[in-house]
C-alpha cells in the first residue's frame, strides 16, 4: 500500500541551511588607504587570500606597533638587550671603517618605524661628524610622525627628511638626495637600513631586494636584519611579534574589514607553500566582503573554513639567503649573528656587473 507524503513534511534534521555573512569595510578603512592601496588589498585577497601586513601600520596600527616596540623590544633598566641595537653596535666598526676618510654619509632608514633601533648607531656616527642627513621612509604617515618627533628630540641639529614609500612596489626616489641649495643630486655615500627583521615579513622578498639594488650606487651599503634557522622546525610556541603584535593586528583587521569576532578565529601555523610562519584569520561562515567606495564596487566570496593571512615571517638559512641576494644583483660583504645565533645582520652592496650597467646607462 502506497504511503502518502504531506506537503508540509520537514527535511531531515541533518540537512542544515548554509550560514552566510556580509562584511563591509569601515569608513575609516577608506580614509586610511588610497584607491591604489584598496585595489592592492582586493587583489591580495582574491589571488592569495591575504591582507598584507604592511597595511596594518597605518592609522591606529602605528600606535599598536609603537606600543608593542616600547613594551617588548627596547632594552630595559634590568638588562634585557635588544638584538638589533646590539648587532648594529657590533657591526659599527666595519661600516665606519668602510666610509671613506673625511666623507659623510646619508642614513636611509627604510621601514623606519619609531627610529629607536638606529638611535645609538647614529649617535656614534654623528660624534665622528659623519652623518650628513637622516632619511626616514615608511608606508605609514603616522609612524613617520613618530619617527620625526623622536629623531628631532635626539638629534636636533641633524637634517631629517621623511617620505612615504612601499619598498615592495617602488625604489627610493632620487629626489630625496637632492641638495638643499640646488637641484643637483647629493653624491654622498648612503647606508640603507632595513631593520626590524622586516625582510622576513614581505610577501615578495625578491622584489624588495631588487628595489634596493636599483636605489643604490656603487659606494652604498644595504644593512638588514632577520631571524635565522628553519621555519619548518617551529615549535608552535607564540613569542614576540607572533604573539603580542599578531593579536593586535587580528583585532585591527576585524575592525577595518567588518568581520565580527564570533565569525572568525586566529590561527598561527607553519605554511609549507611560503616556507613561513603565518597568522591567519579563519572564517567560521561563508562571507562576502563588499568593497564599495572610491569608484570601486567589488565583492569577494570567501568560504567557511578558508583563511586570510594577516601576518607572515620567514626565517633564513644562509644558502637560501645567498641565493636570493645573488639572484637580485646584490653582493654579500659581511654578516654577523647574535650570541644565540638566532638573528643575523647582513651588509651588502650592488654586485659589480649591475654597477657597470648603471654606469654605462648613465
Amino acid at each position: 500500500m502506497a504511503q502518502n507524503f504531506h506537503s508540509n513534511s520537514q527535511l531531515p534534521s541533518d540537512i542544515s541551511t548554509t550560514i552566510s555573512r556580509t562584511a563591509k569595510p569601515s569608513s575609516e578603512f577608506y580614509s586610511l588607504f588610497s584607491e591604489e592601496e584598496v585595489l592592492g588589498i582586493i587583489n591580495a585577497l582574491e589571488v592569495r587570500r591575504e591582507i598584507p601586513l604592511k597595511y596594518s601600520y597605518k592609522g591606529r596600527g602605528a600606535k599598536i606597533w609603537d606600543d608593542f616596540y616600547l613594551k617588548y623590544i627596547i632594552p630595559k633598566w634590568y638588562g634585557r638587550s635588544n638584538v638589533e641595537i646590539d648587532l648594529l653596535k657590533s657591526n659599527f666598526k666595519y661600516l665606519n671603517t668602510n666610509i671613506k676618510t673625511g666623507e659623510r654619509v646619508n642614513i636611509v632608514d627604510v621601514g623606519a618605524g619609531n627610529s629607536y633601533p638606529v638611535k645609538n648607531f647614529i649617535r656614534r656616527l654623528n660624534k665622528l661628524g659623519k652623518v650628513n642627513k637622516y632619511i626616514a621612509l615608511d608606508i605609514s604617515d603616522e609612524l613617520l610622525q613618530v619617527s620625526r618627533n623622536n629623531f628631532k628630540k635626539w638629534f636636533p641639529l641633524v637634517r631629517f627628511i621623511s617620505s612615504t614609500i612601499d619598498i615592495e612596489n617602488s625604489c627610493v626616489p632620487k629626489t630625496l638626495f637632492q641638495n638643499q641649495t640646488s637641484l643637483e643630486i647629493d653624491d654622498a655615500a648612503k647606508i640603507f637600513l632595513h631593520l626590524g627583521v622586516t625582510i622576513g615579513n614581505h610577501q615578495n622578498r625578491d622584489e624588495v631586494f631588487k628595489n634596493f639594488r636599483d636605489s643604490m650606487g656603487k659606494n652604498d651599503f644595504l644593512v638588514f636584519t632577520n631571524e635565522t634557522g628553519s621555519n619548518s622546525t617551529w615549535d608552535g610556541i607564540f613569542r614576540g611579534g607572533c604573539k603580542y603584535h599578531v593579536e593586535e593586528i587580528y583585532g585591527w583587521v576585524k575592525n577595518k574589514i567588518g568581520i565580527k569576532s564570533e565569525d572568525c578565529e586566529l590561527v598561527r601555523k607553519y605554511d609549507l607553500k611560503t616556507d613561513s610562519i603565518v597568522a591567519n584569520l579563519k572564517l567560521r561562515h561563508n562571507h562576502t566582503i563588499n568593497f564599495s567606495r572610491m569608484w570601486i564596487d567589488k565583492n569577494i566570496e570567501i568560504s567557511e573554513g578558508e583563511e586570510i593571512t594577516i601576518w607572515r615571517h620567514h626565517k633564513y638559512e644562509m644558502p637560501k639567503l645567498l641565493q636570493e641576494l645573488e639572484g637580485s644583483g646584490l653582493q654579500l660583504l659581511h654578516y654577523s649573528t647574535d650570541k644565540y645565533k638566532s638573528h643575523i645582520m647582513v651588509i651588502c652592496k650592488v654586485a659589480s656587473q649591475y654597477c657597470s650597467v648603471k654606469e654605462f646607462l648613465g
